[in-house]
C-alpha cells in the first residue's frame, strides 16, 4: 500500500517540486463578520489559520518577495503555488477577486494558484471567475471541511451543514478545479470511528485532494479555554500517528495527500507541544509507516 503524495503530484503535473507561499489576501470570514458569527471557528487564530501569511495590507507582490526570501534557504526552485490561506478568500466582491487572483496568476514564477475558502462563499459569480483562472493556469480550491460528524460541526462552530459541503465539491467539479479538503483529527468528543467516518466520506466527495491535519489548540481561542478547564485532552504523537496510518489506508490511490500534520506558531501553541518539533515528527510518521508498509510514490492504477 502506499499514498499519492503531493511532492510526487507536482512531479507528475508540473515536472518539478514547487513550494507554496502562503498569502493574505486582506478578506475576513462570515464566522467573524457578524454574518454568521464573530468568533471564528473554536480552534482558529486571531490570523484566521494564516499565521504564516505576511499582513493583509502588504501589497500583493511584495508579499510574494517576502514570501519567497522565507522559503529561499530550504528551496532552490524558481517556481511556486500562490496560497491565499487567511481567512476565506472568496469572501469579497468578485472585481475585487478579479484583480487580486489576476494580477498574481500572470507572474511567471507563480505556476498554480491555490485558494483556502468555504464551500458557502463560491456564489456562481465567483465559481465563473475560478473557471476562467483555471483556463490560464492551475486553480486549487482548499476547502476547510474538518469534520463529517454535523454535531462536531456545530460545536466547532464551523457553520454549514455537510450539504452545503457536497453542493459546493460538485460545482467546482464541473468547473475542473482540484480540491482539497482539509480534515482534522482529535477534536473534542470525537472518537476513533468517528474520524475514520470523516475520512470515509471525504475519500468518496468527489475531492481530489485531502489535506490531514492534527488539532492544533492555540492560545487566545475558545479551543484553549476548554482545553484548559480540562474539558478534553490532546492527542499523543503515538495516537496521532496511529490514527494517521488509519486514515491514509482508507484514501484511494490517486487521492493526492497534500498534508500528513501540520504546525502551529510555536508563539501560540499550547498544545500538544510535541508538533512543535516537526523534524521528530516527520521521522516518527515515517518509521510508522515504513513498518506498516505504508509507503508515498507514483499513483497507481491496479
Amino acid at each position: 500500500m502506499h499514498y499519492y503524495s503531493l511532492n510526487e503530484y507536482l512531479k507528475n503535473e508540473f515536472g518539478q517540486k514547487l513550494y507554496k507561499l502562503s498569502l493574505n489576501g486582506n478578506m475576513t470570514c462570515p464566522n467573524r463578520d457578524g454574518t454568521l458569527g464573530d468568533r471564528g471557528c473554536i480552534f482558529c487564530s486571531e490570523g484566521g489559520s494564516g499565521d504564516f501569511a505576511p499582513k493583509g495590507d502588504m501589497p500583493i507582490d511584495e508579499q510574494i518577495e517576502t514570501a519567497k526570501s522565507r522559503v529561499n534557504g530550504k528551496f532552490s526552485g524558481d517556481k511556486y503555488i500562490a496560497y491565499f490561506q487567511a481567512y476565506t478568500n472568496t469572501y469579497a466582491s468578485t472585481q475585487y477577486l478579479k484583480e487580486l487572483f489576476g494580477k498574481v496568476i500572470q507572474r511567471d514564477d507563480i505556476v498554480a494558484l491555490s485558494i483556502a475558502t468555504r464551500p458557502d462563499c463560491l456564489p456562481d459569480d465567483v465559481l465563473e471567475l475560478i473557471a476562467r483562472l483555471n483556463e490560464k493556469k492551475p486553480v486549487w480550491v482548499e476547502i476547510g471541511f474538518q469534520t463529517a460528524n454535523e454535531n462536531t460541526a456545530k460545536y466547532i462552530r464551523r457553520g454549514y451543514t455537510n450539504n452545503c459541503f457536497e453542493d459546493a465539491v460538485k460545482k467546482l467539479n464541473r468547473i475542473g478545479v482540484h480540491i482539497v479538503t482539509h480534515i482534522i483529527l482529535g477534536i473534542p468528543n470525537e472518537n476513533e470511528r468517528d474520524m475514520l467516518n470523516t475520512v470515509d466520506y471525504v475519500a468518496h466527495c468527489g475531492a481530489q485532494g485531502v489535506k490531514i491535519q492534527l488539532l492544533h489548540i492555540l492560545r487566545n481561542t475558545d479551543l484553549c479555554d476548554n482545553y484548559q478547564n480540562g474539558r478534553f485532552e490532546a492527542l499523543t504523537m503515538e495516537q496521532y500517528i496511529d490514527l494517521l496510518a488509519k486514515c491514509i489506508e482508507r484514501l484511494p490511490y490517486d487521492m493526492v495527500v497534500h498534508r500528513i500534520t501540520g504546525d502551529g506558531p510555536k508563539n501560540l501553541l499550547v498544545a500538544p507541544l510535541w508538533s512543535a518539533d516537526k523534524k521528530r515528527v516527520l521521522n516518527s510518521i515515517n518509521a510508522e509507516f515504513k513498518r506498516k508498509d505504508v509507503t508515498q510514490g507514483r499513483l497507481y492504477i491496479p
